[in-house]
């Protein structure tokens, strides 16, 4: 029966006398350990990212644009014929399956100004249900209501970095700004949303009713003309039905001929929500793979140094095999040696790790997320490397003739 206790013990004493080149060995391992770590927790920070500005812009969402102007042959790009209005999201929200909610959406960026104070911002024109579909929430004042809309009232709802730039420290709840030379009353402020993904702030934006901003504000060729319409389903999977009424709807509204194209353009973004998603974690492992490449460089540097060890021991092996020691004893000696040198370096490595990714944290402002699962599973592939790289060396060790092994200069 195989003493485990001594051998540990000798395993230990052996790596301790030669403690230079056990640090190196186990180099190999600590680098790509720590390597696995940094590249994990960078991916699956920026996946908990992309997840929390997708969560921002709301679920189950389909947004309808119209179609492209066409000017001496040139292509305006999406949104820049008038071809959808504020009719077709009445007919929409009340005729479409599936369908929880429909907002109106135009927007143009114009000057607000308070007192001595202004600021250029995004004023979106749009209706009470959009705050909903966009995840959008009121921290202090109140939503559009169904009166405002009728009457084209000069209200807004303000995000905070507006109001910070327009009124500092005040309580900007029932002050009247300008939006150009448009006096508005304050009527809500949102809760603060931050950066999306693509750096873009959240914050800078102002929301006023869509009949005010076609009548008061935007001016347009085209009364009752929308650039967008924002429609929530009622589930994931009542999109495909919701999109297909939606479809059947305009073109009968907009007298769409069988062979014709659509004047208008249904982007489902819950596709591309999970398109983003999927890709951000395709990413992950690749950052992932990629790291554990240099754990198989340290496997096979634990794996040589193994071999050395045994050249160079072959006489202590012999006299160990002299005074009783069976093959088996050598083998595992070697494997824990080998098990060690592995399963040190991971715990170093993973030290190291987690300070490098929130070094990156904090100087690169890059989003990390170090999660218990990858830790283990760094130190379980560490372990495992050392366990297969040393087996090959320690197998060799337990085949040596003991007369033969005696005799080794």
């Amino acid at each position: 029966m195989i003493d485990f206790k001594s051998t540990f013990k000798m395993a230990v004493i052996s790596l301790k006398i030669n403690k230079m080149r056990s640090m190196l060995t186990s180099l190999g391992i600590i680098i790509g350990v720590s390597a696995v770590i940094i590249m994990l927790a960078v991916g699956s920070g920026a996946s908990e990212r992309i997840a929390k500005d997708m969560e921002s812009m709301g679920s189950n969402l389909l947004m309808i644009r119209s179609s492209s102007a066409n000017t001496g042959g040139v292509r305006m790009g999406a949104g820049t014929k008038p071809t959808l209005t504020l009719k077709d999201a009445e007919v929409i929200e009340s005729n479409a399956n599936g369908v929880l909610a429909v907002a109106p959406y135009s927007s143009q960026s114009l000057q607000l100004t308070y007192g001595n104070q202004n600021w250029a911002s995004t004023v979106a024109g749009t209706t009470a249900s959009y705050l909903f579909i966009r995840n959008y929430e009121i921290i202090d004042g109140r939503n559009f209501i169904p009166v405002d809309i009728k009457n084209s009232t000069k209200v807004a709802i303000i995000g905070n970095t507006v109001a910070t730039e327009l009124f500092g420290d005040m309580d900007p709840i029932n002050k009247t700004m300008r939006i150009g030379n448009v006096p508005f009353k304050i009527i809500g402020l949102l809760k603060t949303k931050g950066e999306s993904g693509m750096g873009m702030d959240q914050d800078d934006l102002v929301f006023i009713p869509i009949t005010t901003a076609q009548k008061k504000v935007f001016g347009t060729d085209f009364p009752g003309s929308v650039k967008m319409i924002n429609v929530k389903a009622i589930s994931d999977e009542a999109l495909p039905i919701a999109e297909s009424d939606i479809t059947d709807i305009l073109r009968r509204r907009h007298n769409i001929g069988k062979n014709q194209d659509d004047d208008f353009e249904i982007r489902n973004l819950a596709e591309m929500q999970e398109t983003i998603k999927s890709s951000a974690r395709t990413m992950s492992l690749l950052l992932g793979a990629i790291a554990s490449v240099s754990l198989l460089v340290g496997g096979i540097g634990i794996m040589n140094i193994m071999l050395v060890s045994v050249t160079e021991r072959t006489k202590e092996i012999g006299i160990r095999m002299a005074i009783g020691a069976k093959a088996s004893d050598i083998r595992i000696q070697f494997l824990i040696e080998s098990f060690l040198l592995s399963i040190i370096g991971g715990l170093i490595g993973v030290a190291v790790g987690v300070f490098g990714a929130k070094l990156l944290q904090i100087f690169a402002g890059m989003s990390i997320s170090i999660s218990s699962f990858s830790i283990f599973l760094s130190l379980g592939f560490s372990g495992a490397i050392g366990v297969i790289f040393g087996y090959y060396p320690a197998y060799k060790a337990s085949l040596l003739n003991p007369i033969d092994a005696l005799r080794y200069e």
